[in-house]
């Protein structure tokens, strides 16, 4: 075996980086194309955020567009981060489509599946700046006139900016956080952010908290490696992004 082929990094079933710097991923996961999903009547397209950065999102509308029972069509906008521990997933992987068809239908709202780049090509905090990126377009469309050219005319005629709800699930999670609490130091970007919704959100700290001491002690080790390799630049698991208890605790 050639010095390039042997591994530098492995996080099984996750990903896997060689000495040469090569990675790989064990789980591949291909993308759904937007468009009508017939199971609900949900409607989605991709948009382009950024064109310097090749940011962009996916835009969902329930049947109809929202003209059904909401005021002239325009809906809450859920603002919604893909899980994938920082290294997998997109917008348009199966599991964040199929569930914002689902909620779009259900509640009504208007969903907008922000992309962000992925480690350990981009290591963090690439996915936060790209996020908070994503935050300020939505933002953008709640001025008159919108974003300029740039405007998209699905969140001008459908959003309604003073319900604005942020979610994410896994580093989605974590990610709808960081941009919800970065929001709040900037005036809520002159959104009405209503709620934060973040499912099994990617969480930890130094410390270990319960069985992180004994049955998953391997798993915590572990965890402190793969945040380290994802961001190596960070002070450690005890930072704000990590661990959102840490400042407070240190008053």
């Amino acid at each position: 075996m050639a010095a390039a082929d042997a591994v530098d990094l492995e996080f099984f079933p996750i990903i896997r980086r060689y000495k040469s710097g090569r990675v790989e991923r064990f789980t591949n996961i291909d993308p759904l194309p937007a468009g009508t999903d017939p199971a609900t009547g949900v409607t989605s397209k991709d948009v382009v955020v950024d064109p310097a950065t090749g940011l962009w999102a996916r835009l969902f509308l329930p049947p109809g567009g929202g003209g059904g029972g909401a005021a002239q069509g325009k809906l809450p906008v859920v603002v919604y981060y893909h899980g994938g521990a920082f290294i997998l997933g997109s917008a348009a992987d199966p599991f964040t489509h199929s569930y914002l068809n689902g909620l779009v239908a259900e509640a009504g709202v208007h969903a907008v599946a922000l992309e962000y780049r992925l480690a350990p090509e981009h290591h963090l905090p690439a996915a936060y700046e790209d996020s908070w990126e994503g935050l300020r377009w939505v933002a953008s469309h709640a001025t008159a006139g919108g974003g300029g050219g740039g405007a998209e005319p699905w969140l001008l005629e459908h959003g309604v900016f003073s319900r604005v709800f942020l979610a994410g699930v896994s580093s989605g999670g974590n990610i709808a956080h960081y941009v919800a609490t970065r929001a709040g130091e900037h005036g809520g970007l002159g959104l009405g952010i209503s709620g934060l919704l973040v499912v099994h959100p990617y969480f930890s700290g130094a410390s270990d908290i319960g069985e992180e001491a004994t049955t998953w002690k391997e798993e915590k080790a572990k965890g402190g490696e793969f945040w380290r390799f994802i961001y190596p630049g960070s002070p450690g698991l005890d930072n704000p992004l990590s661990n959102p208890f840490y400042q407070s605790r240190r008053g």
